[in-house]
C-alpha cells in the first residue's frame, strides 16, 4: 500500500457465495451449484477498487472468443493460466462492458506449469500474483468470481467451447448456460476492530547508569491479504513474521531472566494487525507509546516474508536513509 494511503473504509464480505450454473438443453432444463469466491471490495485514500458489483445473471462465454464479441451481457469463465491480463487491462483501462468473469483456480497453485521449463513467469502462482495486483488496484464495475478447477467444471468449460463454436452465442432461445449468483450488492461494512499484541523486556543498567537504556523494536504483522479475502493463505505474508519474533521473544525471555545474561538494550516486541492496510495498526501501535519510550528506540527490526525460497533482503528505510550505519547497509545492497 502506498504510505500516503489511508485505512480502508468499506470491505466485502469473506464468504465464499453460491454460483448456480443452469443449462438450458433441449429436453429441459437442470442446475448445479458450485462454490465461488468474491474479489475483495474496498475503499482506499476515498478510492474505490475491487470488484464494485455482486450480483450475477448471465450466459456463460469462454475463451477463444469470435471478434468483435460483445460481452456486456456474458459472463466469461476462464481458467487462471488461459486468461490473457492484456484483455483485462484492456477492459478495464477502456471501460468496456463485461457481464461477469469466473476465474478458475488451479488445485496446486505451486504447481509448475511446464515441466522442465526454467522459466517461472508461468507458473500459477506467478500469474496468480499479477492478477491479483492489477485487480485488487483498480476499480471493477463487473463482478469477479474465483472458484477451484474440477472435473465437472472441466466438463462444463469443454461444453461452453463447443457452443462457442457453433457460431451462435449462448441465449435463451439457442441453450448454453446461465451463471447465476443470487446475492444482494454489496453494502458498507464498518471498519474491523485493530487489536495488537506488545511484549517488553527491560535491559541492565551499568552502576552508576542515570541513563535511560535505548530500545530495540522487533515488530511483525500477524494479519493477510489477498484478492479473494476467503482464500487467503498468510503462511508467509505474514504467518512466518509472526512465528520468527514469538521465537525471538521466547530465546530473549530466557536470557534476560538472568541479570547475567541480560544486554544493555531494552526490547520491545509487537505484533500488529492491519499490515496489509498501510500498516495501520503498526501505526497505532507507535502512536500510543509514551513520547520517552518512542524516543528510546535505537534500531527497529520488522519482520516479513522471512520464510520466502527468495535469497533477497527487502530493507524499508527513511527517505534519506537518516542512520549513518543503516545508510551504509542500504547503500551496499
Amino acid at each position: 500500500m502506498s504510505p500516503s494511503g489511508e485505512v480502508v473504509a468499506s470491505v466485502s464480505s469473506a464468504l465464499a457465495v453460491l454460483l448456480v450454473l443452469l443449462a438450458c438443453v433441449e429436453l429441459g432444463d437442470a442446475a448445479a451449484a458450485v462454490g465461488v469466491y468474491r474479489l475483495i471490495q474496498y475503499d482506499l485514500a476515498g478510492a474505490p477498487l475491487g470488484s464494485r458489483a455482486a450480483a450475477l445473471n448471465h450466459h456463460a462465454a469462454a475463451f477463444p472468443l469470435p471478434a468483435g464479441a460483445d460481452l456486456s451481457r456474458s459472463a466469461l469463465v476462464a481458467p487462471l493460466l488461459d486468461l490473457p491480463l492484456a484483455f483485462l487491462r484492456e477492459y478495464l483501462a477502456e471501460k468496456k462492458h463485461l457481464g461477469g468473469l469466473l476465474i478458475l483456480l488451479p488445485r496446486n497453485i505451486s504447481a509448475k506449469n511446464v515441466e522442465g521449463n526454467n522459466d517461472d513467469k508461468g507458473e500459477p502462482k506467478n500469474v496468480l500474483a499479477e492478477l491479483e495486483k492489477l485487480l485488487m488496484h483498480e476499480e471493477v464495475p463487473f463482478p469477479v468470481y474465483f472458484a477451484f478447477h474440477d472435473d465437472n467444471l472441466d466438463n462444463l468449460l469443454a461444453d461452453i467451447r463447443k457452443i462457442a463454436s457453433s457460431g451462435q452465442p449462448a441465449s435463451a432461445s439457442t441453450g448454453g448456460y446461465k451463471l447465476v449468483v443470487p446475492s444482494a450488492e454489496p453494502k458498507k461494512v464498518s471498519s474491523p476492530t485493530i487489536s495488537n499484541i506488545q511484549g517488553w523486556l527491560p535491559g541492565s543498567k551499568g552502576e552508576g547508569d542515570a541513563e535511560q537504556l535505548p530500545t530495540i523494536a522487533i515488530v511483525a504483522n500477524y494479519d493477510t491479504f489477498g484478492a479473494a479475502p476467503a482464500l487467503s493463505v498468510g503462511s508467509d505474508s505474514n504467518g512466518s513474521g509472526a512465528v520468527a519474533l514469538l521465537e525471538i521473544a521466547r530465546i530473549f525471555s530466557r536470557l534476560y531472566s538472568s541479570p547475567k545474561t541480560r544486554g544493555k538494550f531494552n526490547l520491545l516486541f509487537g505484533l500488529t494487525s492491519g499490515g496489509p492496510y498501510n500498516y495501520n495498526g503498526t501505526s497505532k501501535w507507535l502512536r500510543s507509546f509514551d513520547q520517552r519510550v518512542r524516543e528510546s528506540i535505537d534500531y527497529a527490526i520488522c519482520l516479513n516474508s522471512v520464510g520466502s525460497w527468495s535469497h533477497d533482503l527487502w530493507m524499508h528505510v527513511s527517505k534519506p536513509p537518516e542512520n549513518p550505519y543503516i545508510k551504509q547497509i542500504f547503500e551496499v545492497q
